[in-house]
């Protein structure tokens, strides 16, 4: 049985609950992240993009098809974003775990990541979205490791959506690394370990500098985080959808939003009187 706070669409051929993404409220570019929440829309949106290699099966294609479709929804859910305001989305893209994947495929998406990476570049500039990305570096071919550095630098000073790339990522490696950076201080004799409290641990995130995702939507039906985000989304909500990746619209994306602005946040205590 799923999580009480995990909410399901509706099924594919199900009657449509909610607005569309045309009738959602689009803000203006200039829109600030405070006026983001008043209208309802999270600040950061973080989605676990699962299903590409399923997508590919059920129609006969190759996996490394679905990684393909898979890129072309990044860019079409990045630029729902951009018009829409919301200020933070974090991709998960390459998890720790995926090494154990066959090689072949492995080699396609690293090789997919560079093109993605030089291709886009020229878009981020145009929509001055700041790229960041998490994640351990090692492991990484060092061709790819230039093009993300690349990508960053040059996208540093933009002022628009941070479009936050999760590659070889994990939760518990990040907790790990961010204990590691603990001990290392307190030895030093730069921390004492009376001082050590959540604070401590969030500053030595990969994440430091992002706020906590509000919303995480998971593609492809699965009921699970998958090492993600495992301290950051403490109180986020989430969202799940049967639709893999590929198959993930503008209209998926609405239809996630729309639920969430129905939503009641109460990080643990309990609505003023009158509320239900």
């Amino acid at each position: 049985m799923p999580p009480t706070n995990v909410r399901r669409p509706p099924d594919v051929d199900s009657p449509r609950v909610g607005p569309s993404a045309a009738s959602l409220s689009i803000p203006s570019p200039s829109t600030t992240a405070g006026s983001v929440e008043g209208t309802g829309l999270p600040r950061h949106v973080a989605v676990i993009m699962d299903g590409n290699g399923r997508w590919a099966r059920t129609r006969g294609l190759p996996r490394i098809e679905g990684h393909r479709r898979g890129a072309d929804t990044v860019r079409r859910i990045s630029e729902a974003c951009g018009r829409l305001g919301i200020p933070y989305l974090t991709l998960y893209c390459f998890s720790h775990e995926n090494w154990k994947r066959p090689a072949e495929e492995l080699s396609f998406l690293m090789s997919l990541l560079k093109q993605y990476l030089i291709r886009e570049r020229a878009t981020l500039a145009e929509r001055q979205v700041r790229l960041k990305i998490i994640g351990r570096r090692e492991g990484l071919p060092a061709d790819v490791l230039e093009e993300m550095d690349h990508s960053v630098a040059l996208s540093q000073h933009h002022t628009g959506l941070t479009l936050c790339l999760a590659i070889n990522y994990g939760a518990r490696q990040e907790l790990a690394d961010a204990a590691r950076r603990i001990a290392e201080e307190v030895r030093a004799g730069h921390l004492a370990v009376e001082e050590i409290g959540e604070q401590t641990i969030q500053e030595r995130l990969y994440t430091s500098e992002l706020p906590d995702p509000d919303l995480v939507i998971r593609t492809s039906g699965e009921m699970r985080v998958s090492n993600f985000l495992l301290w950051q989304i403490s109180y986020s909500e989430l969202w799940v959808t049967s639709k893999a990746w590929p198959e993930f619209s503008e209209d998926d994306f609405a239809e996630a939003l729309a639920d969430f602005s129905q939503r009641q946040r109460r990080f643990g205590a309990i609505n003023p009187p009158g509320q239900p």
